[in-house]
């Protein structure tokens, strides 16, 4: 039985796939945070070069990926994908698993799927320095490495409570030559307003994107880069889809139940939206389905509704599932999935019942990554792991109804990095947290009134 499905670098796909062509319904349009109008070119400039707001906005199918990126993703795409046999005899499902493993990049992550494209187009118009936020390190170590390739200053703002939990992101990130801070920080003006109304703050994506921003539109020379969320970012990870689609082919296989899951969007979309495209232009459909934390609900909770994408409310107002620009997630330790909002894109998938929602809590989502680690051999990301549980779940379920079905995963990094939260969950630490229903109330109170 075949484990491993392996493509040439001949096969990797020379375009990106963006859903927004495929749509029966258009985005709802972004907005200035100050005026609410829709956004142009010009509002975007100070934080990105004009290449990546084309593509923020286009609704072309296709667009071509760079000769020069498909060279870098050389040294890893094509990501492998993998028949869990031995998972699947653990179980004892009848159904069959399949999962992407995007853990093989230089950084661990599918991060770097965007992280090259940005920096080299922030490159090509002429930027030598970058600013950008991260949560777990994931996405602020892809960022480094693809600084290094193409000789730019790298700042990472990274969550603090994540900075303290996972310090050997944070030497990954100066070993490609980046600066890494624990944010909110000293070194804006935003980070010292929070600290002065809390010295102990732990932190979120929303506080650290405002300092990154901060940063980014104070100088001319220096752009900010997003890991996920924007239309761009989830554009350049439909790569990890578009492979799958062969894969799955050469499996002879063609997957009923699709998993991944969600913080921001990105790596959920990038194996998602692929397939949904596909089922949009009349193909076969699969059941997607999405799995965040119970701690940071954007999809199964929160509100739908425009909202600013960063804390100090200098980011344009989108329409995403929102638990508030002002909420701050518990501490746990799927960092990357700490975020109040959800990609627009993915936002607008679900309203349009392309796919469903559920959420886990991270004790039973680090029981479904031990068990996987136990017969894959591979140990995931705490955020990677809310898709093994998803997968489990549906792989069991296979098993109560005696259906023989075809279930493919994202895997979006591995856990090296993350193994004090094991020893944390071996050691019964781990605590479910539960999002205040107060905290998120108030923070909802909040939005942005929006005549649009």
């Amino acid at each position: 039985m075949q484990t491993k499905f392996l493509l040439e670098e001949s096969q990797m796909p020379k375009y990106w796939y963006n859903l927004q062509a495929d749509f029966p319904e258009p985005l709802p349009a972004v907005l200035h945070p100050v005026t609410q109008q829709p956004v142009g070119p010009s509002d975007l400039e100070p934080l990105f070069p004009m290449s990546l707001i084309e593509q923020e906005v286009t609704t072309e199918r296709e667009v071509e990926i760079p000769e020069p990126v498909r060279d870098v993703y050389k040294l890893w795409r094509p990501a492998p994908l993998y028949r869990a046999h031995r998972l699947e005899k653990a179980l004892g499902t009848p159904a069959k698993i399949f999962y992407k493993y995007e853990g093989v990049s230089p950084a661990g992550s599918h991060k770097p799927n965007t992280a090259i494209p940005q920096a080299f187009y922030n490159r090509e118009a002429g930027i030598r320095t970058l600013t950008t936020e991260t949560g777990a390190g994931q996405w602020g170590t892809s960022l480094s490495f693809a600084g290094s390739l193409f000789d730019m200053d790298v700042t990472v703002f990274q969550v603090r409570v994540s900075y303290d939990q996972k310090p050997y992101r944070r030497a990954v990130m100066e070993t490609y030559g980046a600066k890494c801070v624990a944010s909110p920080s000293e070194l804006t003006e935003f980070g010292r307003k929070v600290l002065a109304e809390n010295p102990d703050h732990t932190g979120s994506l929303g506080v650290a994107i405002s300092e990154a921003v901060e940063l980014a539109v104070k100088d001319p020379n220096t752009k900010y880069a997003l890991g996920s969320v924007l239309n761009h970012v989830l554009l350049h990870q439909s790569i990890i889809g578009l492979e799958c689609m062969q894969q799955m082919e050469m499996a002879d296989c063609w997957p009923d139940v699709i998993v991944g899951c969600t913080g921001g969007g990105s790596n959920f979309a990038g194996i998602a939206f692929p397939f949904m495209g596909h089922a949009l232009r009349g193909g076969q459909k699969s059941r997607i389905v999405a799995v965040e934390p119970s701690a940071c609900p954007t999809l199964t909770r929160g509100k739908y509704a425009y909202d600013y994408g960063d804390t100090a409310h200098m980011t344009p107002l989108t329409k995403m599932h929102t638990l508030g620009s002002d909420f701050t997630p518990p501490g746990f330790h799927a960092g990357g999935l700490r975020y109040h909002g959800m990609a627009p894109m993915v936002s607008h998938a679900k309203e349009l019942g392309l796919f469903d929602a559920v959420s886990y809590t991270q004790r039973e989502c680090f029981e479904a990554g031990v068990l996987f680690a136990r017969h894959e051999g591979i140990v995931p990301a705490p955020e990677a792991n809310h898709a093994v549980k998803g997968a489990i779940d549906e792989a069991l379920r296979c098993k109560r109804e005696g259906k023989e079905e075809v279930i493919l995963f994202n895997l979006c990094g591995h856990g090296h990095f993350d193994m004090a939260a094991y020893t944390s969950y071996f050691a019964g630490d781990l605590s479910d947290h539960e999002y205040s229903e107060q905290e998120m109330a108030m923070a909802l109170s909040g939005l942005p009134s929006v005549s649009a």
